[in-house]
Order: C-alpha cells, then structure tokens, then sequence
C-alpha cells in the first residue's frame, strides 16, 4: 500500500509540474561579462551576474571575483568562491599569485603588487621555493658581458637585442637614437626619422593611420637598409604592396622607404641575373619606363610549348607561389592547384580545370565580410612563378608571372584597365585580404576598412602564327575593393576568379573584313541584275522611288546571305581547328571579342526578316486564276421567266472541280520541302541528348560527354552558333535529299501531283507574281472532258497509260506543262480590264450596275476572265498572241528574261516546276536560313538551345498560319471561289 501511495503522489507531482510548465515563458535577458560592473562578476553557469563577497571585485575576464589591492587569498573555489584576508600593516603587498602577504620595499602597484625599476626584476621566493618576508628587486646587468634587461613578464633577465648592443653597448636606446619597433638605430647613419604610416584607400576617399605600420615600418626599414635583415625586407615588401605599391612624392611611407633601399643597395647586385631584383630584397617592380610592360609581356616567348592532343602532350599550366606572412617569414612553395588564389568555395575537381591550358575559366560569387575576417585574420602573400621544364636536361625552372594591380595609385590617367600596355606599370607580389593595414588603433581589434582581390584574371596568349604552341608569359590581373567595415556579418563582396586564353585576332578581323568587302560588292551587283529582272518583268523603264526601294529590298537578302555566309563560316573554323588542333595554334576569341560576330549574326537575322517578310508579302498579292476547259455535255429545257415557256440552254459545267482545285491549291501555298517539327526535334536531340552541345565550351576537349563532377568552361558563342547552325544545315540537306530522293518519289509528291490534278480535272493554272511575269500550269485535259463518271475515268486512265491519247503538254506532241510566262503589256492590260470587275464589289455603290447584282457581276466577270484566258491559251487572240521557247542558260542562272515581249507573250519551257516560287515550297532556302538565325539569336541572347528550339517551332506555326490565313483569302478574291468552300 506504501508503495502504491508513493507512485501515486509521483504521478500527481508530474501531472502539476507539466501543467505549470506550460504556463512558463523559457526566455531570459542577455548579459555580457563587461555588463556587470566592478563588484559584480559573470555566471557562466546562469549566464547572469552575481554579487562578490566583501573585499572583493571582479578579474580582468570578468568572470569570477578576485581580492582587492592589500587582501590576499585563503581560499578560491571559482567564480564568487573566495575568501579573501586583509594583509598586516608591515606587510601590505601581496605576492603575484596572490595567497601570500609581503613587504614592498620600492612600493606598490595599483593592483597591490610589488613594483620594480626598468630592467629588475621582481623576486619573491628563494631557490627553494620559500617565501621572503621581503621581496627583492634585483637589477638586470645591461653592460658588457651581460648584457641582459628583463623580459615582457619582468620576472627573468635576458639577453637584450642586438641592435641595441651595437648602438649604445648596452641596453639602453636613449637619445639621440631612435627606438623602433623593438629595435634600436642610430639616427646619424641617414635614416629617416619619420615614417608615413598612412594607407590610402582611393575608392572609399580614406587615409587610416595604421597601427600595423605604426609598430612595424620604420623598424622594418632600418633593419632592411642597415642590416640587410632578410625578413625586415620581405616585412618592408609587404607593407607597399599593401599600399598597392603606391609610387607617390611622399618618400617616407613604405613604397617611398622601399624605393629608398632600393637606390642605395645597388652595389649589391641583382638576384638571378633579373635587373628589377635586388640581392636581399623582394622583386616588387619591373621599372616604370615606357614600354616596358610591351617588352616583357610581348617581346618574350615562354620556354615550352603546349599541345592538346598526342603522347607529349603538354596541357598543365604549373602555377606555383612562394608565400610570405606578413612579418616577411617565408612559409612554403604552394602550388597554386586546389584553389589557393579562388575565395570562392569550389570542389578540386573544378579548380584543378582551371590550369588545363585552352579550358577558359570562370567564377564568380558573393562571400560575408565576416568570413573574410576569420579566414583572412593574417594575410599572406604571394610571388607566382610559372614552372617548366627543360627537355634537354630535364631539369625544372621557375617564371616570373607579372602582375598588373589595377588600383596602383600611378600615373591614374593611363594606368587603368584599358589603357595603353606601355603605360602599365607591372608588379610581382599579390595579396587576396588585407584585414591588417586598416586598423587603426590596437592590433587584433576589427579593422576599419578591409582591402580584397574582387577580381583576379590569368591571361595566356599565344604567340601569333605558332604552330607549336608557343605563348608569351602569362599575365595576372587583379583588382581590389576597398570595403568599410560596419556589420560583417550582413556585409558582402562579390568576388571572382577567371583565367583567359587569347590570341591576336586583328589577323582574323581583316579577313573578315575582306570578306564582307568582297561579298558584300558581289551582292551590290546580284541585287542591280535583281532589281533590272524585276524592271522588266513589271513592264517598266523608269528609275523611280519604288525601284530604289525594291533595290533596297533585295540588297538586304542578299547582304543577309554574306553576314551568314561569313558567319558559319567563322564559327565552322573555330569549331573545326580550335577543336581539332594537336599543337595548340589557334585560341579561341574572348568573350569581349565575339561582339563583332555576334553584330554580324543580329544583322542577318534582321536583314533576313526583312527579306522573308518581303517574300511573304509578295505572295500574298499574286494574281492567280484557274481556268476552266470543261465545255457543256449537250443541252436542257430551262423555263424563262416572264416569257412563260420553256427553251433549250446548255448544260451547266460543274464548279466542283473548279473548288476542288482551289482546295489542292490551298494546301500547298505552305507545303515544304522539309518537316518544320522534325527539324526542331532533331536539331534539339543532337544538341541535348546526343551532347554536341558540349562542343560549344571553352576548352580543348572534343567529347560529347562529360562528368557532372567535372569543370564546365563557359559557352564560348562563336562555338554554340557553329555548332548548332552546322547540325541545322546537315539535317537540312539530308530531309531535302531523303524527300527528293525517297518520298517525293515513291511515296507523295504534292507538287506535282498537283500538276496531274489539273490534267485530269480539265483545269488550267494562270498565274502573275509580277505585273507581266508569271506562271502557267496546263491542265487541259487530253481527253476532252472531266466531269464524267468513274467508269469513264478509269477508261481515260487506262488510254493515257497505254498511249492511246494525245500527250498532255501545251504543244503537240510534248509533255511540257508548266511555264513561266513573260506576257506583253497589252496583255496585262486586258486581263486588268476584265479583271476590274471583280474588285469593282469593293468599291462605292454609286459605280456598281443597278441592273445587276454583284454576284451576277462577279459571275459575269468570272465567265469573261475564263473564256479570254481559254482563247489567249488557244491563240485567238492575234493581237496577244504568244510564242513558247527554251530560256538561254545565262537566264536560267541569274533568274532574268533577256528577250522583251514587245508583240508577242513568251512561254518559257519549265521542267523543274518553278511556280512553286510562290509558295513556300520555292523559297525554302530564304525560310531555312531565317529559321536558323532565329534559333541562333535566341539562344545567344538567352544560352538555352531549348528555349530557342520552342520559340522557333512557334514563329514557324505562326507564320504558317498568316501565309494559310491571308493566302487563302487572296485566292478566294482573285479567283472568286467562295471562302466558305476552302477547307
């Protein structure tokens, strides 16, 4: 029962305990161990301030209670856990761990401590570990032999530094020398005795007074210049490269100081034979005079060479940095693979690409001002070298890579990123933060302002017309930003890291230029034999505002020809040689350099818009009519009205043909000679699934695979518009020869078999592109009539087949059906007056006939339009008679009539079915061409193949359905077939 009780008062102090807990607020107030005055001290444990017992204050940390001055310890257990003693009237100092009473005999310190002079040292306990009763100060012996003076602590005698030794022959350094940073200098030996301590930082406007130079420069200096200290110089080095190797009038600051013990340490001698590198000194500059950067960056050829491909192939770009702290120690050769000079986080894999030679490099991102101060409390800095091997001997060199600082605060109106190269000024030694040279006050504290690399570029270009691979010295850009410290933690710097590989193009420009010289001249003349066939085929002499303007018209498609021409082809060659090269000869154009190409691809798209529209247009406005051979099979009894009796009539001739034809003519106004979605899809495969569009990245490799863990070169858009445009063409030309070749031939050919409807349907084609030029098909069927039954049909068919019948074409005895027909101006005339009275419907009431409907004109007109058609077919018009003839090969080429038709039209032979000039099906190469420039210009506006491949596949149904739409209603106004029955 006990037990039972027990648990059941457990069970109702847990229920009591959770329902008070879920009343309770689990928040408490911030406190920080500064926050809790000078008699309070910091609870680690309750992380709140708690109240020291009496006699006592708080420790430096703050966070436990010590005695105060004249008490010593009895006990301490941490925290308040003290008990503190007042000490004797004759022994009021209390020994420096504080548990023991002594007497004092120099005196006090603010803490109740014993206190000694300069060099003594405090001694409270004997060798064996016994406490005095008194403490002794026992004084340091500064003089020959000792010379010794107290540590930092004061408690043990040592040596004392050898600059003062040298100086004073003691250890004292009291005037007239100068006291330095820890060391001592004489002020008689030409030293300067002031020193600039100051930073500039340009960008923000800010000259910080540096605690760093303040404590270390003019020591730095003097031990450099006096005594060639090694470390003192590489300290001195560092110092003007933080200060961006400012070259200013102020001889005193570190730049000016290095420059100073420069000029005077000439009788040393040079390091490695190099004139810009002092014997114990660090290699900063390579000299200001002019012309020098051209010198050593193109004057110079790189010992070795580099190769893509083959068994001594040479890829690796060995970058290696020796690295100094800021004191000026040496701390290690470091390879500069893994991403040493990269602030951004990034896996080896992708670092490593970096320095694969021809593997364009590029990244870029946003990194915390509060990681740049962990990561980058000390910072170090580096002299990169190129490393190479000789192949004679085997043995391994080092190359100096220069260094253009773009903030070097000299010569400001030229030293600037793109200047001239003999203003630059190039450096040696580098830095990625600064967080060092802005503080202001004490050292270790948040500096004010922070100096970091935010852009860093290697530049390798390669020697022009090598075909070995060869390449002048690499070039290391970097440009540093100047950031204000105010809230690290939601400060950022965007910072990237980029290597380059260029070469010469001016040589590639010219023949560029050349030509678009060429061509483009060559298009000027094209276009004036153009606009002189256009002349003719409209049946006018004069030069006016319109001739200009079709000139204009046709100049731009054919200009847009030269700008693709040109580009395929550059993209073509890049692909091919920068692809397939195995000594590296050919590197491909930078980003900043493709701004030309990608000029020429804008304006073959434009002008090859402006073509196709103009092709568009003019086939929305021809002039077509089918004519209608069907003639009356006998006669009817038709009632007449009004007259109350019946008369014979002949018998109507059917329209469905006549709409049937129309129909046929309607479908293939977009008929093409490839499959618009096939094309899309394909060209989308072969880029995306296959993976040729790995093709298009800036690196050597030529295979269409490639690791997701591995490093991906940016898009070079040369390469992409290469790349794509050649898989356009070829899958292209193979649907052209797949449906000329197969389909069209043993599967459907609507062309045609659109020429074989109008046979059998007793149905002729007449139509005018131009004002006198145009297209006829003959379809006057050999066998009389059309309109018959299906028995008679098959009859005919079978007649034609065995040669039963007469041939089909226009003269006896041929086959020739189409035509493309120059007809005369009385002609045109004709046919416009007949043809007026078709669009008379459009005009105003007042002109239309009162005595007759507008479908009964139209009808009537309809009716005349067939029957001078039929008779100028039948030449019964002696007046407008025509001659058929073969075109000379010279007109066949370049598409102009040389013969006027003055009297007489001219039938010209056409066996390749030309009238498909007006429809889509005869400007295939214009619509191929616009497709593929639109594709590209998508894609090198967005870098997306699939987004170009949509939109593409959307203006072609876009375009499609205007050509559908308006053709259409064209056919329906000129032919006077009724809209409702084109389906």
């Amino acid at each position: 029962m006990a037990t039972a009780g027990r648990c059941g008062a457990a069970a109702l102090l847990l229920v009591l305990s959770v329902r008070l807990s879920a009343g309770q607020s689990f928040s408490l107030p911030l406190r920080q161990p500064q926050d809790c005055g000078d008699a309070r001290y910091f609870d680690i444990s309750s992380l709140a301030c708690g109240q020291c017992g009496p006699h006592q204050g708080r420790s430096a940390w703050g966070i436990s209670c010590v005695c105060l001055p004249g008490f010593k310890m009895i006990s301490n257990n941490g925290g308040p856990s003290v008990i503190c003693e007042k000490c004797p009237e004759n022994m009021s100092g209390v020994t420096e761990d504080g548990w023991n009473c002594i007497t004092c005999p120099k005196g006090l310190t603010t803490e109740g401590k014993c206190k000694c002079a300069i060099n003594e040292i405090l001694v409270e306990r004997d060798v064996n570990g016994t406490l005095l009763k008194e403490a002794l100060c026992i004084h340091c012996d500064a003089h020959e032999p000792s010379f010794s003076a107290s540590n930092v602590l004061g408690d043990r005698c040592i040596r004392c530094e050898q600059t003062f030794i040298n100086i004073s022959e003691s250890c004292d350094c009291s005037d007239p020398n100068i006291l330095t940073g820890g060391l001592c200098f004489s002020n008689s030996r030409n030293f300067p005795s002031k020193t600039v301590a100051t930073v500039r930082y340009g960008q923000l406007g800010i000259t910080v007074v540096s605690a760093w130079f303040l404590k270390n420069l003019q020591a730095s200096a003097a031990a450099c210049w006096l005594y060639s200290n090694l470390t003192s110089c590489q300290a001195l080095g560092n110092m003007c490269a933080m200060n961006m190797n400012s070259l200013s009038s102020t001889t005193s600051d570190a730049c000016g100081l290095f420059q100073y013990v420069y000029a005077n340490t000439a009788g040393l001698g040079t390091v490695h034979s190099v004139s810009f590198w002092r014997q114990n000194l660090p290699w900063l500059y390579y000299g200001d005079q002019p012309g020098l950067a051209s010198q050593v960056l193109d004057t110079t050829q790189f010992p070795t060479s580099f190769s893509f491909k083959g068994t001594n192939k040479n890829r690796k770009l060995q970058l290696i940095a020796a690295s100094y702290d800021a004191e000026g120690n040496f701390l290690k050769w470091q390879n500069l693979e893994g991403g040493v000079l990269q602030l951004c986080p990034d896996t080896l894999t992708r670092l490593n690409a970096a320095y694969i030679f021809g593997t364009t490099y590029q990244q870029s991102c946003t990194i915390s001002v509060s990681k740049m101060l962990s990561d980058f409390a000390n910072p170090i800095f580096y002299d990169v070298y190129l490393e190479y091997h000789d192949d004679d001997s085997g043995q391994q060199y080092l190359w100096a890579v220069p260094v253009l600082n773009l903030n070097l605060q000299y010569n400001e109106m030229s030293v600037n990123q793109g200047s001239n190269m003999n203003n630059w000024l190039l450096t040696r030694r580098m830095f990625l933060v600064d967080s060092l040279s802005g503080q202001e006050n004490d050292l270790g504290k948040q500096p004010r302002i922070i100096r970091i690399a935010s852009k860093i570029t290697i530049s390798i270009r390669l020697i022009p017309n090598t075909q070995r691979g060869t390449i002048y010295p690499p070039l290391i850009t970097i440009a540093y930003k100047d950031v204000l410290v105010q809230n690290p933690d939601t400060q950022s710097v965007m910072v990237s890291f980029s290597v380059n590989y260029e070469m010469n193009q001016s040589e590639a420009q010219i023949q560029t230029d050349i030509a678009l010289g060429v061509l483009g001249g060559l298009a000027v003349l094209w276009s004036l034999l153009k606009t002189a066939g256009w002349k003719r085929r409209i049946g006018s002499p004069i030069i006016d505002l319109q001739t200009v303007l079709k000139f204009l018209l046709f100049y731009a498609g054919d200009l847009a020809n030269v700008f693709f021409i040109i580009t395929v082809g550059t993209g073509l060659y890049w692909l091919i040689f920068f692809k397939a090269q195995q000594f590296v000869s050919v590197l491909l154009p930078l980003p900043s350099q493709e701004e030309d190409f990608v000029t020429y691809v804008g304006c073959a798209f434009a002008l090859k818009a402006l073509q196709f529209l103009h092709k568009l247009f003019s086939q929305l406005t021809i002039d077509v009519f089918f004519i209608d051979w069907e003639r009356p099979k006998g006669k009817i009894l038709k009632a007449v009205e009004g007259e109350g009796g019946i008369k014979s009539a002949a018998a109507p001739v059917s329209i469905w043909r006549t709409y049937f034809i129309a129909n046929e003519w309607n479908e293939i106004q977009t008929v093409r000679k490839i499959n618009p979605l096939f094309q899309v899809l394909a060209v989308l495969f072969f880029l995306e699934v296959i993976g040729f569009s790995n093709l298009a990245l800036m690196d050597s490799s030529s295979s269409l695979t490639r690791s997701s863990e591995s490093y991906i070169a940016p898009w070079s858009r040369i390469l992409r518009f290469g790349v794509s445009t050649v898989l356009w063409l070829v899958i292209a030309m193979l649907q052209i020869i797949f449906f000329a070749v197969f389909y069209e031939r043993f599967v459907e050919d609507k062309i045609r078999q659109f020429v074989d409807l109008c046979s059998m349907s007793n149905i002729s084609v007449f139509l005018l592109s131009h004002r006198c030029f145009g297209y006829y098909i003959h379809g006057r069927s050999v066998h009389g009539h059309a309109d018959t039954n299906m028995e008679e049909m098959n009859m005919n068919l079978k007649r034609e087949a065995e040669n039963l019948c007469s041939q089909r074409g226009l003269l006896p005895n041929t086959d020739g059906q189409t035509f493309q027909i120059s007809i005369s101006s009385k002609m045109r005339q004709q046919y416009d007056r007949i043809h007026e009275t078709l669009t008379r419907k459009h005009g105003p009431a007042r002109l239309l006939d009162s005595s007759a409907t507008t479908f009964e004109q139209s009808t009537k007109a309809y009716h005349t339009m067939n029957k001078f058609l039929g008779s100028f077919i039948d030449h019964v018009h002696k007046d407008m008679d025509y001659i058929v003839k073969d075109k000379l090969l010279l007109e066949r080429i370049i598409g102009m009539e040389f013969m006027e038709p003055m009297e007489k039209s001219i039938f010209y032979n056409d066996e390749g079915h030309s009238f498909s000039d007006v429809l889509f099906y005869g400007i295939e190469a214009t619509l191929l061409i616009f497709d593929i420039l639109f594709f590209s210009v998508v894609d090198l506006a967005s870098q997306s193949f699939v987004l170009a491949a949509v939109l593409t596949y959307l203006q072609q149904e876009i375009f499609r359905f205007i050509r559908n739409t308006a053709g259409q209603k064209n056919l329906a106004s000129k032919t006077l077939v009724d809209e409702r029955f084109l389906i």
